[in-house]
């Protein structure tokens, strides 16, 4: 093992993470990362591998996938794409590779499968890895240190780095308007079965889900949890015609997509790419009282009361006329959780909402999800392959893949 190019390197979310992989890639580091400045590196990301579909699709080619399968990446499962992109990054003959957050929306099998792929690896090429978890790190890796700012300097780990401020916990701000709804049960699936393309996704899944109850949704990669989540969304038309019930409504009965909306609250990772306009903290805070990309909507003086009031519980006070897209990853995934909440919808869909945060942002959004649960009647679907301790889900749904489609399985805690 070359243990000169190996890296572990935590990083906070303020990081320019950008940055700093570009200097890295073109040779102009200093201190004890100028052992890379004369060798050949290759980035192997969420980021990349996204940018490689979209030119797949762009160009209608076969890039990052082999000849031989004729597949384009978005055809595989989220493990699957990390396996075919490290291989073509591999093919390029690299003398380091850097990893950025390898083992973010992977399943606890698929994680096993890339830290061996990894660790075999590391005797030929160099690794770095950079992640925002502590608990992330390769085992393997013996060189572990941590960057804190944009000077990129490399530092000793800080072993306080979880010691955070939590939010307040003087109660959230009340809703401006209650739920009307005369039913307890907010989703009910009666043998729900989805198929695209005569491959079965979801068979035959039955699940209700009550008001106040707290679940996390589990399952591999390719199981069938977006599936699932679009139909309690309402946005995925396999869901008429089938024994699916949504807010006292079976889907199809006359009901729009925004009837819908209005009662869920809704935050995935992929949202942060999605508002890319010019718009303040608050703008875009303000902006989940009417379910829009960005605020197009004069806000009443009441609606800006309630966003001050979740500034100071979250303690961003200071940043609400800050430029939404200038600040860190953590800051903009604590903000869009808010928005999700703000108008207190009866369900709330947190889509991995810590992947990616470092240490101190995790924490902060794991006490905001608890205060939601403490102070609300919220009902809460965590969709997650992370076991967070802090964290105390009432219920658990698991998608169990099987050639006739995922089946589900309930578990009560």
């Amino acid at each position: 093992m070359n243990n000169k190019l190996h890296r572990n390197i935590l990083l906070n979310d303020t990081v320019n993470k950008s940055q700093f992989i570009d200097n890295l890639l073109s040779g102009n580091n200093t201190g004890e990362l100028a052992v890379y400045n004369n060798l050949t590196g290759i980035l192997f990301s969420d980021i990349t591998i996204q940018q490689f579909i979209e030119k797949e699709e762009q160009y209608d080619i076969c890039e990052a996938a082999p000849a031989a399968f004729n597949r384009k990446l978005r055809t595989f499962s989220a493990g699957e794409q990390k396996k075919e992109f490290l291989k073509y990054c591999l093919n390029q003959n690299p003398d380091y590779i850097i990893l950025d957050n390898p083992f973010d929306h992977l399943d606890q099998a698929s994680r096993k499968i890339l830290l061996d792929s990894l660790e075999q690896l590391s005797t030929p090429l160099g690794l770095i890895q950079l992640v925002n978890r502590a608990e992330d790190m390769l085992p393997f890796i013996e060189n572990k240190a941590q960057i804190t700012d944009d000077s990129f300097q490399v530092k000793p780990i800080d072993t306080a780095v979880s010691n955070t401020k939590k939010t307040h916990t003087t109660g959230i701000p009340k809703p401006l308007y209650s739920y009307k709804g005369n039913d307890t049960i907010l989703v009910k699936m009666d043998g729900v079965s989805v198929s695209y393309n005569e491959r079965p996704i979801v068979n035959s899944i039955f699940w209700t889900i009550k008001q106040g109850e707290f679940w996390q949704l589990v399952g591999p990669n390719g199981s069938g949890k977006s599936t699932i989540l679009s139909m309690i969304t309402g946005e995925n038309p396999k869901g008429f015609g089938q024994e699916l019930y949504l807010f006292g409504r079976k889907k199809g009965s006359g009901e729009s997509v925004w009837d819908i909306k209005k009662n869920i609250g809704i935050f995935s990772t992929s949202m942060t790419h999605l508002f890319k306009r010019t718009q303040s903290l608050e703008q875009m805070m303000l902006s989940g009282f009417y379910d829009s990309i960005g605020l197009y909507t004069q806000p009443t003086s009441l609606q800006k009361q309630i966003a001050a009031q979740w500034f100071e519980v979250i303690g961003m006070s200071h940043l609400k006329k800050k430029y939404f897209r200038n600040l860190s990853l953590g800051q903009q995934r604590v903000i869009l959780i808010v928005r999700a909440v703000i108008k207190h919808p009866p369900l709330l869909i947190l889509d991995e909402p810590i992947e990616g945060l470092d240490d101190k942002n995790s924490a902060l959004v794991i006490d905001l999800i608890n205060l939601l649960i403490q102070d609300t009647n919220r009902t809460l679907i965590y969709v997650s392959h992370r076991i967070e301790p802090a964290l105390k889900p009432t219920s658990i749904f698991e998608l169990i893949p099987s050639e006739k489609g995922s089946i589900g399985k309930e578990k009560y805690l």
